[in-house]
């Protein structure tokens, strides 16, 4: 019977996405510590994903802003499901609704004990850097 190799796998590659100019500012403000929201100079209102032209007014006088990164968590998933070699599960994945605006989400990761998500939870985002892309992730806030 072979033996079972004690070597640690490797943590699998990331999907990355494309540093395209219109969304760009959103995959790299981590470097800055900074969760980068599409926000209109004409109504204030934040859009993300990011467009154009505001949702709600049509100005094209949009460009990022620097939001709290705080949020509450709207709806979320438990993925049990190692979908690639070494994927460490159960994760959950959610919608973040960013405290900014009523009906502003980011979809990222929550670390933290799966155990532990429920909806409504505040969380603060963080961010994995990999390559040249930093991923917002979101941590779970103690707001007691």
């Amino acid at each position: 019977m072979p033996e079972a190799s004690t070597e640690a796998r490797p943590e699998p590659k990331r999907q990355l996405p494309l540093l395209e100019p219109e969304t760009a500012f959103f995959w790299t403000g981590g470097a800055n510590g900074q969760l980068l929201i599409q926000q209109c100079a004409a109504c204030g209102t934040y859009q993300h994903p990011p467009l154009p032209r505001c949702r709600a007014c049509h100005s094209a006088d949009v460009a990022p802003v620097a939001v709290s990164g705080r949020g509450r968590i709207a709806t979320y998933t438990v993925n049990r499901e190692a979908w690639l070699p070494g994927l460490k599960v159960p994760f959950v994945y959610a919608a973040v609704e960013l405290e900014e605006q009523s009906q502003l989400y980011v979809f990222a990761n929550i670390l933290g004990l799966v155990e532990a998500v429920r909806i409504g939870l505040a969380v603060t985002v963080t961010f994995e850097q990999h390559e040249d892309v930093w991923l917002p992730m979101f941590e779970i806030h103690d707001d007691r």
